[in-house]
């Protein structure tokens, strides 16, 4: 009993201090592009507007209709990329079972070969597979993880990442127009609000990497006032050859 205990505690310790961040991204993959992308996008679609001298109604259509083709566009490619991949790995679980019913035997050696492969006594290998064979939906996941890399109980949601896209891209999207729609009629407050944005988000998205938050925000900063600088130059080229 004592040992029971013991293992008890330390297991109840290990899970208190040596927890995991989420890096199945199921949300947070399409959420950070989202927002990303409708910063870039939208700041970058802007200025290339701004550049060719439009007037400010010119400015707000074109930034919320960016907005909203942007989102829509990210949602649907977001919810056709995961529900594909949901359902090739739901056709792949199908052939496992498959397998598991018409040769369960075989299925059980070639699990106890996994294990031996990875260093595992044979002996003990083979009961291990033994007596996860029991129970054919345990099998499966064993299967699963083994040989496909997937846990069948954690697939990724095509609504979750088809949403997650299509609001982090709409908030993202709405920081270059919204000085416009509060009355700005110039330009720079609108970059300084989306270049603010886009540091905020990769210093955000450090959060949960190994990136210290100010050479994610730094970068984010970078690439995006790239984007708009490059756009800029182009409407204000083509701005003066069509004038």
């Amino acid at each position: 009993m004592a040992i029971i205990d013991t293992e008890a505690t330390l297991h109840e310790a290990h899970r208190d201090n040596h927890t995991h961040r989420d890096v199945n991204g199921g949300w947070l993959r399409p959420a950070v592009f989202g927002a990303m992308d409708g910063l870039v996008s939208n700041l970058a679609l802007l200025t290339g507007v701004a550049g060719g001298s439009v007037g400010h109604q010119t400015i707000v259509i074109t930034g919320l209709a960016g907005l909203a083709a942007g989102a829509f566009s990210m949602a649907a490619g977001e919810y056709t990329s995961v529900a594909s991949q949901r359902e090739l790995v739901l056709a792949e679980l199908d052939v496992e079972r498959r397998e598991l019913r018409k040769h369960p035997q075989a299925e059980e050696e070639e699990l106890a070969a996994l294990y031996a492969a990875r260093g595992v006594e044979p002996g003990l290998a083979r009961e291990v597979a033994r007596q996860l064979s029991k129970d054919p939906e345990r099998a499966l996941e064993i299967h699963a993880r083994e040989e496909l890399g997937i846990d069948p109980a954690d697939l990724p949601s095509p609504l979750v990442a088809a949403v997650s896209s299509f609001a982090s891209f709409a908030l993202g999207a709405l920081l270059p127009v919204l000085p416009f729609l509060l009355g700005a009629t110039v330009l720079w407050p609108a970059v300084l609000l989306a270049l603010a944005g886009l540091f905020g988000c990769g210093a955000v998205v450090a959060r949960v990497t190994a990136r210290s938050w100010w050479f994610s925000g730094l970068r984010q900063l970078a690439l995006g006032g790239a984007a708009a600088g490059v756009t800029y130059a182009l409407g204000s080229l083509f701005g003066t050859a069509l004038g």
